[in-house]
């Protein structure tokens, strides 16, 4: 099969799965999305989501948070992990809006990726979900599954965005994007994964010994990198 005809047949099956996806961190603006998206490194959306609440009440803006420490806010979200480093980058980019950006999160993926603790994944989320500007942001799920079904061959995560990116039209890929991720938590995980009853890994999974060692080199190096 085509990676082109096993795409439409992927697409297929997260849209009956997952119609209407929605965004798993808690946010209301740009900025609150921005804030829980670097805090999402290396720590689970449901853990973020349990810190997001109080730090959001105290600092709802790039004003109000850096008007806050350094030191109150890791007390906010000491249970995230790599907790020291994020408190500090969310203080310095809440600083770096109000300097550059007049206060506001800025709609350019350049400006975004210039900001403390916002990589190109961040960013990524930010442009697409934050502003519908086209984008496929690949974590570690995404990433892990495009080399398990043959879509890219999970070299680097660049080549995984590009290999997405030239399969699926533009408009698809905010939906895709979650929909993949939902999918690796609930079906397809990275350990104790039966392809025989996975709905996609059944029928499209890569099944050689050397394809899944490769894989679990690069969702390692993913991983080390987020």
């Amino acid at each position: 099969m085509k990676r082109s005809e096993k795409a439409l047949k992927i697409q297929a099956v997260l849209d009956r799965l997952y119609p209407q996806p929605a965004v798993p961190l808690l946010h209301g603006d740009p900025f609150t999305l921005l804030v829980a998206v670097v805090l999402s490194a290396q720590t689970t959306d449901a853990r973020v989501n349990l810190v997001t609440p109080e730090l959001f009440r105290r600092a709802p803006t790039p004003e109000a948070m850096a008007g806050l420490s350094e030191a109150e806010i890791l007390g906010l979200i000491r249970t995230c992990g790599l907790a020291p480093a994020k408190a500090k980058n969310i203080r310095r980019l809440s600083q770096l809006l109000l300097e550059r950006h007049g206060g506001h999160v800025p709609k350019d993926m350049a400006a975004l990726e210039a900001l403390p603790g916002v990589g190109h994944k961040t960013a990524s989320v930010v442009m697409i979900q934050a502003f519908g500007v086209p984008a496929f942001p690949v974590d570690t799920h995404i990433h892990r599954l495009a080399a398990r079904w043959g879509l890219s061959d999970g070299t680097t995560v660049e080549r995984t965005e590009a290999d997405l990116k030239a399969l699926w039209p533009a408009d698809a890929w905010a939906k895709l994007h979650l929909q993949i991720i939902y999918f690796g938590r609930e079906y397809c995980p990275a350990r104790g994964h039966d392809p025989k009853v996975c709905p996609i890994c059944s029928w499209a999974g890569v099944k050689t010994r050397l394809a899944a060692e490769a894989r679990a080199r690069a969702a390692a190096r993913v991983a080390a990198s987020e």
